[in-house]
């Protein structure tokens, strides 16, 4: 997917467990986190809906 010049995407975090991936841009509506929602904003005890695993063990990923 390509970004029109001088347009700043979002963060995306990918869990070091199984993988799955948190865009920034795309939130979690599904578990009541809007699109937009910054990582940093999502509750401390939130955990990876594949595997279950805290919010610790996931890292920055690549867009």
């Amino acid at each position: 997917m390509s970004t029109p010049t001088g347009v700043v995407r979002s963060r995306a975090w990918m869990c070091l467990i199984c993988g799955w991936v948190y865009y920034e841009d795309l939130g979690l509506p599904e578990e009541g986190i809007p699109p937009g929602t910054a990582w940093e904003d999502i509750p401390d005890d939130w955990s990876c809906p594949d595997c279950g695993v805290s919010k610790a063990d996931f890292v920055v990923a690549p867009l």
